[in-house]
């Protein structure tokens, strides 16, 4: 047996090791790039776009429906990016707030959570009906997508949407996402963005949790905190709005 198929064999037996090596590598060499745009682009922006790239790869070379974890050597990479660890990833990224910070922030965290949250799903639905998706339930699904791509898909297997319209759906959140990273540093004179309370209106409105983080490291790596911690309520409220009230409501509004 060749170093090669030894190699390949080891990869196998120990996937999750090996995606959390592979994952490694990534992100050292897209922060490298990153530092070559003098931080205006995250190499979490970067990451992404590299990582969908080889989903597209793995997909087509495989013809699975799993990306890179089609193939079986990269098949840890599917479970490194499951729910568990997605959550804890999600939940980790705000400690380190401070509470004191928080409580600053009184209602206004909780207007901009509700605001974000509504002005994602009406710019979703928009698009969904102009799209070609004018049922109530694709609408809602792009709508929750634009949410963010978790919101997205928990919704439309709540209603029952098809696939491709669930497909739809994290395609938009992950855009919104890439997009939030990339533009934050360069808005953030504009909205203020130099104080924990900024940063939890700022994650409140925005909400992709991912996208928050990132953008918002590049800006300052202390604020990180207090924004991820409104990003997640704002995943949680979307996960319980959308499949309910909101579709309730443009139920009525398209009078189906």
């Amino acid at each position: 047996m060749d170093i090669v198929a030894i190699t390949a064999k080891v990869f196998k037996s120990n996937g999750l090791v090996f995606a959390f090596m592979l994952i490694g590598i990534i992100t050292l060499i897209t922060y490298k790039l990153s530092a070559l745009t003098k931080g205006k682009i995250h190499g979490s922006a970067i990451a992404i776009f590299a990582g969908l790239v080889l989903a597209y790869i793995g997909g087509i070379t495989t013809g699975g429906s799993k990306g890179l974890a089609s193939i079986p050597m990269f098949a840890g990479v599917g479970m490194m990016g499951g729910g568990m660890f997605r959550d804890f990833a999600i939940v980790s990224t705000a400690f380190g707030a401070d509470l004191r910070e928080i409580k600053k922030c009184g209602m206004v965290g909780v207007v901009s959570l509700l605001m974000g949250v509504l002005s994602s799903f009406v710019v979703g639905c928009v698009m969904a009906y102009f799209m070609g998706y004018p049922d109530v339930v694709s609408m809602v699904t792009v709508g929750a997508g634009v949410c963010t791509f978790v919101v997205g898909p928990v919704t439309g297997a709540a209603l029952g949407a098809s696939s491709d319209v669930i497909a739809i759906s994290i395609a938009a959140g992950v855009v919104k996402s890439v997009a939030v990273m990339i533009l934050t540093p360069f808005v953030k004179n504009i909205v203020g963005l130099n104080n924990p309370q900024a940063a939890m209106i700022y994650g409140g409105l925005m909400g992709t949790s991912s996208g928050v983080a990132a953008g918002l490291a590049a800006v300052d790596a202390k604020l990180v905190p207090y924004g991820a911690m409104t990003a997640t309520f704002y995943t949680g409220t979307g996960c319980l709005l959308c499949p309910s009230i909101l579709y309730l409501a443009t139920k009525a509004i398209m009078g189906a």
